[in-house]
């Protein structure tokens, strides 16, 4: 008995870190965008993505054919969420880094953006996942795409490809 659950759990760690070195990656980035923290100094995003990566493995043994990597997603994406609340509010604005082209974004808005563009989950699981309407998760969406395609006009625009004149 005690020899079937030592392998069992052997085969455990060998499945979960398989898993966590092909996805590990692209969660973390994933978490990167939606604190929208530069790559290279990234705390928070860490932290997320240690938390999802626990959970994953706390409920390896009932995944029962589900995909862990959808389920890493869903605690990242929820607890970003419930983060962003109890931090700033349902309407607050977190303090992202300014350099980050999502830091204009309100939390809501990079968490919608991030799952409908960068992981491409549907409209309706978005919806589900966060308890919204599937018209609000449109809305969002279009809102902070059109946000990014067109800044405000009180920033100023990064000039691409300008030659500067010589002194």
């Amino acid at each position: 008995m005690r020899q079937r659950q030592v392998s069992q759990g052997a085969r455990r760690a060998r499945e979960f870190e398989a898993f966590v070195a092909g996805a590990a990656g692209r969660l973390l980035h994933a978490a990167t965008l939606l604190t929208a923290e530069p790559p290279e100094d990234n705390p928070r995003a860490r932290r997320l993505l240690t938390h999802a990566l626990a959970h994953t493995y706390a409920c390896w043994d009932r995944l029962r054919g589900e995909d862990p990597y959808d389920r890493a997603r869903q605690y990242l994406a929820t607890r970003f969420a419930r983060a962003a609340w109890h931090q700033y509010g349902a309407l607050g604005r977190s303090r992202p880094h300014p350099d980050s082209a999502l830091a204009g974004l309100a939390p809501q808005e990079r968490l919608i953006l991030v799952l409908r563009l960068y992981e491409g989950v549907a409209e309706e699981q978005t919806a589900a996942l966060l308890g919204l309407p599937v018209d609000r998760v449109r809305s969002i969406c279009d809102r902070a795409t059109t946000s990014l395609l067109h800044p405000a006009r009180d920033r100023p625009s990064p000039v691409i490809g300008a030659k500067v004149a010589p002194s």
